[in-house]
């Protein structure tokens, strides 16, 4: 049976009346971290999020609607993941996901380390037997090892790789890699957009059309926030320069459900947050809720309109 967080922890706050087990949206907090190789503090991630997410607005001006009130968003008690080994602990993961997607319409995954996005994904490819993958990161991650794991964050789309054709990965925004992952690029056909090309023009003004037309109708979502230049983005572990704005990686999907491609799953991961700098944590929080908005903006997902019950009355302090 699933649990869930009440008011006071779970993500924007919400009443239980939005925030039950009817709810169409289930956020699943997943503070797993065993390879992060520089800075540390993943596991502090999804907690941060949805602390921080309770100074996000309901209101979404470009889509004049309250999404939390109209579908509600559950958020479950974090996976207890600390003393499972490595194999146990996605193994789990794996097992929520599937119990989650049997009880909800859609799931956002909050990490913890990106090696999580591999048993999510597994979920995902039984249920949407032709799915694709778009993945906003400032690293490859397809390194078949390291530091002597194939289980590394480093891997984890190695790892996807072994289920999902690497001609259904979409990478956007990568702009540090190997030897061996460029390799792997070139003759598996993955479809990356390397940052240095985004700016070079390499790919031209239509850069987005293009991203869009390597998907197939049914896209998975993941988000590694180092995507992000670190001028927005600092609190992760292997900030990189040169990174993408916020805008960009939201005209992207955008673009994604204006051309009729359904969102199916969404994972945001590698928040390390920096204890004082809170903009970071805000602006995770924000992300998350921006992409259900968009991904519940294609006509399939969105329901009927409900009259909200009750509205955010958190004190915004100035």
């Amino acid at each position: 049976m699933l649990a869930y967080l009440e008011t006071q922890e779970n993500f924007l706050g919400l009443a239980p009346e939005h925030s039950s087990e009817k709810a169409l949206i289930a956020i699943q907090p997943i503070p797993y971290e065993r390879t992060t190789s520089y800075g540390k503090g993943t596991k502090d991630g999804p907690r941060e999020i949805l602390r921080a997410s309770h100074y996000v607005e309901f209101y979404d001006d470009e889509f004049d609607r309250e999404l939390c009130q109209e579908v509600g968003i559950a958020t479950l008690e974090p996976l207890p993941l600390k003393k499972l080994s490595v194999v146990e602990a996605l193994a789990l993961i794996e097992a929520r996901t599937r119990a989650i997607l049997a009880n909800h319409s859609f799931c956002v995954a909050l990490g913890g380390e990106h090696t999580i996005t591999a048993p999510l994904i597994r979920v995902y490819a039984e249920k949407y037997p032709n799915l694709s993958i778009l993945q906003f990161d400032a690293h490859a991650d397809l390194r078949n090892e390291y530091e002597g794991s194939p289980y590394s964050h480093a891997c984890v789309m190695a790892r996807v790789a072994e289920f999902i054709s690497p001609q259904r990965i979409t990478q956007v925004g990568i702009r540090a890699l190997c030897r061996e992952e460029a390799e792997f690029i070139r003759s598996n056909k993955v479809n990356t957009f390397f940052a240095s090309g985004l700016r070079r023009g390499v790919y031209g003004t239509e850069w987005i059309d293009q991203v869009v037309q390597t998907l197939t109708e049914d896209v998975y979502i993941t988000f590694d926030i180092d995507v992000l230049d670190p001028s927005i983005m600092p609190a992760t572990g292997t900030p990189e320069p040169e990174g993408l704005s916020y805008s960009e990686c939201i005209a992207v999907v955008r673009r994604l459900v204006e051309r009729g491609h359904r969102i199916v799953g969404i994972d945001v991961v590698e928040l390390a947050p920096i204890k004082k700098l809170h903009h970071a944590n805000l602006t995770a929080a924000r992300l998350v809720y921006k992409l259900l908005n968009v991904a519940f903006s294609y006509e399939q997902l969105k329901p009927p309109v409900r009259s909200p019950k009750s509205r955010r009355t958190t004190q915004r302090q100035a």
